[in-house]
């Protein structure tokens, strides 16, 4: 949510210095009052999304087909992910918090040109950027089809508030792709032209919308779409389905045991 109100600000030309990604957030996080212990108590969440993927990647995540090794790898990828994020944010606050860190920019064609270097770097690249292409046209294809509706309760809610979870796991899915995929475009075009300058970290790709001929509005409307996201995952967290045991006719009938009640996880 704070890496797109960071890109609104941006899009609408009140640039308050801060990257739109990661280190932006951090920074704004770290800038408010009692900034430092914003920073710890997100730690704290990050530190538990960390072990919860773990956790996935041990046993499964809690969504049908959940056990197949694709699903584990994946868990097993982003919690690599989020421990990486988490040591950057414990370096921000025990030097003060008010500071973000490197830009994601920065650090991106760093990375790029370090593995560009390596033999047969100038592949790996080219497969990551190509990686994370399909990676964000698969994430804005399943938001059109509402495939995330798969994985929460949505009988428990009220009609109007499953028109607007949807609204959210749509337009804030397809923004999320949208990005994922743009960021994946200038890695493959780092790796085609053999120049790490090319690679974008999530605030270079953010601010390369506003150049195309749509102007600041296609910039907006990318940075709303990942504040809609941000929403999204609140309902995510608060209906998302729990792991079902037993075999399907145990799951319907609730014949899976003493003093269970039909469908109970």
């Amino acid at each position: 949510m704070l890496v797109g109100i960071l890109a609104v600000r941006i899009g609408l030309g009140s640039d308050s210095g801060q990257e739109a990604d990661r280190s932006g957030a951090v920074g704004t996080l770290g800038e408010q009052p009692f900034g430092r212990a914003l920073l710890w108590a997100l730690v704290v969440g990050l530190a538990a999304m960390t072990l919860w993927r773990l956790c996935e990647a041990a046993f499964g995540q809690t969504v049908e087909g959940g056990e197949k090794w694709s699903r584990r790898l994946g868990s097993l990828g982003m919690a690599v992910f989020y421990a990486v994020i988490c040591v950057g944010v414990v370096q921000t606050a025990l030097v003060g918090g008010s500071s973000g860190g490197r830009p994601g920019d920065e650090t991106s064609k760093e990375y790029t040109a370090k593995v560009l270097d390596w033999p047969g770097g100038r592949v790996i690249v080219g497969v990551f950027g190509a990686v994370l292409i399909v990676v964000g046209v698969v994430i804005l294809v399943r938001s059109l089809m509402r495939r995330f509706e798969k994985n929460l309760r949505m009988e428990e809610m009220r009609p109007a508030t499953r028109r607007v979870v949807a609204v959210l796991g749509i337009v804030g899915g397809v923004a999320c792709g949208v990005v994922a995929a743009g960021a994946g475009l200038s890695v493959l075009l780092a790796a085609v032209r053999y120049d790490p300058s090319q690679a974008k970290g999530l605030d270079e790709t953010l601010r390369s919308f506003a150049e195309t001929p749509a102007g600041p509005a296609l910039l907006i409307a990318a940075a709303v779409g990942l504040l809609l996201f941000g929403l999204y995952s609140f309902c995510e967290a608060r209906w998302r389905k729990a792991a079902q045991h037993g075999t399907p006719a145990e799951q319907t009938t609730g014949a899976a045991g003493p003093g269970t009640r039909p469908g109970a996880p």
